[in-house]
């Protein structure tokens, strides 16, 4: 291979062409490039920017960009070799110093935008030049003309534009603001949504659509993270904000060619919504029409995006969700979902019969079995502690934040975490008028028949057990309640455990000694935990 490095260096055009197709096969799959020294790799990169330059060598441009990509696989060194001329040189090729597309070099100007794409991913001097040498404004202004463009240009045109806004932060603005990027890139996305189809039915993305739609979502991402942070979002940007999750609406029933395009569109469709200011979560639903499926509408709504969202979350714990991964998969849906129910009455009541239905299965704890409700439990008492509150703020407004409710459908042991967070353990008080006052469910039979015997604590029905001390004379008994005393003491002054007691607060209060416990036991008050649905 040194042979043909030497020739493509040589500029010997009888053998260049014939030597860049050899070096471009041989290293198809490569990403390193130890047999490169430093100033071998150096003379094969200027020696490539050469031909990309020359006009009348404009049979070995493609060639030559194709070896450029591949080189800019490797990151180590690429700071060294690029220059802010290069990128000027590819921006050019790439067709983005024109306000005119020239179709004939479409060939040319993808494989400049991939370079571009590869370069300043691999290189941050590359990245910083490119924040303020023209690129931004070159896509900006191209974007006005997309609807002529073919979809692959569109398409690197925003995985450029993503990469430069990630990099370097101090662009966002910029584009958002005085390149009017978040209008722009919302009209491109609501093309999307609403241009492609295959026939007059079914209104379908294809492959190439999806993959510009999440690209264009990803930059979206860029320009919005802190949307949702801002104390009050003006006027104008609750327009757009309003407008584009109803963008997001229909990104999340279309349909796709393949179920693998349409998993990675609804995952950057939930990032954005993360984004998005809950005031403008309304936008998820729209009177229902007759045609909508009766499982689809709730209050004459069509609820249908808000089952997808649903749907994706249950999607996510079928894929073997582990510990190590749950805050990457799960979190952002799991927010939107929270967002969803405190923002809006309809789409909490609508969830909550979704996933939280009258129960039936009393005889398995909460935590188990396939049920979105089994896997949120779980959740509940994860080490991922940001995963464990979102899910337990999500089932507690569901349950109304009410703490009976909630103890009925998870379990006191799996809630107890959250109560003491909030200073519920003693039961807390029931929340007033944040909620309505109608009952959003009723027992079921099997519930009702079981009720007497359901532990609070693990959330499923005990059948009736002996009782190990029936057959214990009372000497017996306080002989091992003493014997316990002596090893919850132990446990204690040994640092291994450290025994509470509800405070007035509501919250787990340490005690000195576990007889202490006895004169908590007594001030306590029996309640029915089941008494509010």
């Amino acid at each position: 291979m040194d042979t043909e490095i030497k020739k493509i260096i040589s500029g010997n055009l009888d053998v260049v062409s014939e030597s860049l197709n050899n070096f471009i096969e041989h290293n198809a799959a490569v990403f390193t490039f130890k047999e490169l020294n430093g100033d071998l790799r150096k003379d094969l990169w200027r020696a490539l920017f050469t031909y990309i330059s020359d006009d009348s060598k404009s049979h070995l441009h493609i060639s030559a960009l194709t070896a450029v990509r591949i080189l800019s696989r490797e990151k180590n060194g690429l700071d060294q070799l690029v220059t802010a001329g290069d990128l000027d040189l590819l921006l050019e090729r790439g067709n983005l110093k024109s306000d005119r597309y020239d179709c004939n070099d479409h060939s040319v100007i993808v494989e400049s935008l991939k370079c571009l794409c590869n370069i300043i991913y691999q290189s941050r001097v590359a990245a910083t030049i490119s924040s303020t040498n023209g690129s931004l404004e070159g896509i900006m202004n191209r974007s006005k003309k997309y609807k002529h463009l073919p979809n692959d240009v569109k398409t690197f045109d925003m995985k450029l534009l993503f990469l430069i806004t990630a990099l370097c932060r101090n662009t966002r603005p910029t584009v958002k603001e005085d390149l009017h990027g978040l209008t722009y890139l919302i009209e491109i996305l609501e093309d999307i949504a609403e241009g492609e189809s295959h026939n007059s039915d079914v209104n379908m993305l294809s492959d190439q659509g999806t993959d510009l739609a999440c690209e264009t979502l990803k930059v979206l991402f860029n320009l919005t993270i802190q949307a949702d942070s801002w104390s009050s979002v003006d006027e104008e940007d609750e327009i757009r904000y309003v407008k584009l999750v109803g963008i997001l609406h229909k990104l999340l029933i279309i349909q796709t060619e393949s179920a693998d395009k349409r998993l990675e569109l609804h995952s950057q469709v939930v990032n954005l919504l993360t984004n998005m200011p809950a005031t403008c979560y309304s936008a998820l639903f729209m009177p229902a029409e007759d045609n909508v499926a009766k499982d689809l509408q709730y209050e004459e709504q069509n609820m249908n995006a808000v089952m997808e969202l649903c749907n994706f979350l249950e999607l996510r714990f079928r894929n073997e969700v582990t510990i190590q991964n749950q805050q990457e998969l799960l979190s952002p849906v799991l927010i939107v979902l929270l967002k969803a129910v405190k923002s809006s009455r309809i789409i909490r009541r609508y969830l909550r019969l979704k996933i939280l239905p009258p129960l039936k299965d009393v005889h398995n704890r909460p935590e188990q079995g396939g049920t979105v409700r089994n896997s949120l439990c779980r959740l509940l008492t994860t080490p991922i502690t940001n995963v464990r509150d979102i899910v337990a703020d999500f089932l507690f407004v569901l349950c109304k934040e009410n703490v009976g409710r909630m103890i009925k459908y998870t379990g006191y042991g799996n809630a107890a975490g959250l109560f003491a967070q909030r200073g519920l353990l003693g039961g807390g008080k029931p929340t007033e008028g944040r909620y309505s006052s109608d009952s959003e469910d009723s027992d079921t039979e099997e519930y009702r028949e079981y009720k007497h015997g359901i532990n609070p604590v693990t959330g499923c029905y005990d059948p009736p057990r002996p009782s190990p001390t029936a057959n214990m004379t009372e000497e017996q008994k306080e002989y091992e309640a003493m014997q316990l005393v002596n090893l919850m003491d132990n446990l204690t002054r040994q640092g291994i455990v450290q025994p509470c007691r509800i405070g007035e607060d509501g919250r787990p209060q340490p005690i000195e000694h576990v007889l202490q416990l006895q004169e908590s036991l007594l001030n306590d008050q029996p309640t029915n935990i089941h008494d509010s649905k």
